[in-house]
């Protein structure tokens, strides 16, 4: 078990080495759509790549939302394993709408030795969830 500081350490280790493994300007909270941004997450047992949608408006996420949905086939082709999810709560308690593909290969991000992988999945999966917000973008923003 880690301490909370050693955790912390290699929390911030895992993250630096993936910007320096991987140096690129990712898209992630310039989507200028307010409330909608690209997250990478990494934790214990678990890694993915998402877009969150947590405007303070309930009614504007769920139009995003519903954008989405209305795009969803199409983004399956793109990304086969992409989950829809209308109700993911966060771990302080937030429930946002959230769409993401979950990392399916061996993950901690307290284990350096899965590291590797899951960068590999970083950027394959957020460059395709990239393009396909760069292609529809006009669809999503016309809510």
């Amino acid at each position: 078990m880690f301490s909370k500081e050693e955790a912390a350490k290699l929390r911030k280790e895992f993250w630096t080495s993936f910007g320096k493994s991987f140096p690129r300007k990712w898209l992630l909270y310039n989507t200028k759509i307010k409330g909608l941004s690209f997250k990478f997450v990494a934790d214990r047992k678990k890694a993915a790549v998402c877009l969150d949608i947590e405007t303070p408006d309930e009614l504007v996420n769920l139009l995003y939302y519903d954008q989405m949905i209305s795009l969803k086939t199409l983004l399956e082709n793109e990304l086969p394993e992409v989950i829809f999810d209308d109700g993911y709560q966060l771990e302080n308690g937030k429930q946002i709408h959230r769409i993401y593909v979950p990392f399916d290969g061996k993950f901690s991000i307290h284990n350096k030795n899965t590291w590797r992988d899951c960068y590999e999945f970083y950027v394959e999966t957020m460059n395709a969830f990239e393009l396909f917000y760069y292609e529809y973008e006009d669809v999503i923003k016309n809510i």
